[in-house]
């Protein structure tokens, strides 16, 4: 509403020698495949929550959680563990998650997702609308917050469609008392809609 930052993302990215520039979708799937993920995983978690512990403002970091992370057995220890470590209270921390690493082992990540809401920690569902989108993860899941894939949010502006889907998970969303964050958001006709339709919250390069 008034134009406030509230937080950042932390994002992984590789820049190699031989190689260059290296996105994650190229590396994200090798480190996941070779167990390499949760050394990675856990160095990124701990860098994150050391740069927010030393802002001046209490602001939020996200950061995200592979589906190998997820079920990893010790992950809540592990997130407890390095919140203690750095000195980051529980609620500036905000671990976000995709449907497809939820579907993999229900029970699972059930499980784990109580144990960080326990912890103090807040949780948020990534890319919302890409992936399997079931209404029963939002019902079952302990999530704080929901974001809105970028994908919908970068037709706003000349397609029907994109806006009523973007109206439609809003709507679902107050109606289940869900925050709502959008993705993508690069000009300001884009944030001027999501601010009219009351979304909360809005990430992007603009």
């Amino acid at each position: 509403k008034d134009g406030a930052i509230f937080g950042f993302e932390a994002l992984l990215r590789w820049t190699s020698e031989a190689r260059g520039t290296v996105p994650p979708s190229v590396f994200v799937p090798l480190a996941e495949e070779t167990g390499l993920i949760l050394p990675i995983g856990e160095w990124v978690l701990r860098e994150a929550c050391a740069e927010a512990a030393s802002w001046e403002k209490p602001l939020q970091i996200a950061v995200n959680i592979s589906g190998v992370q997820l079920r990893s057995a010790n992950l809540a220890r592990r997130v407890e563990d390095i919140l203690q470590e750095t000195g980051l209270a529980p609620g500036r921390l905000e671990l976000e998650i995709t449907e497809t690493a939820l579907i993999e082992d229900f029970d699972q990540a059930l499980g784990t997702l109580g144990q960080l809401k326990a912890i103090g920690v807040k949780v948020a569902m990534d890319d919302f609308g890409t992936g399997y989108s079931s209404l029963s993860n939002l019902r079952s899941f302990p999530f704080d917050k929901i974001k809105i894939d970028q994908s919908f949010v970068r037709n706003i502006g000349d397609s029907e469609q994109a806006q009523t889907i973007v109206r439609a998970i809003l709507g679902l969303c107050r109606g289940l008392e869900l925050s709502v964050l959008a993705e993508g958001v690069e000009t300001l006709e884009e944030l001027g809609f999501l601010g009219q339709e009351l979304c909360s919250e809005a990430q992007g390069y603009l």
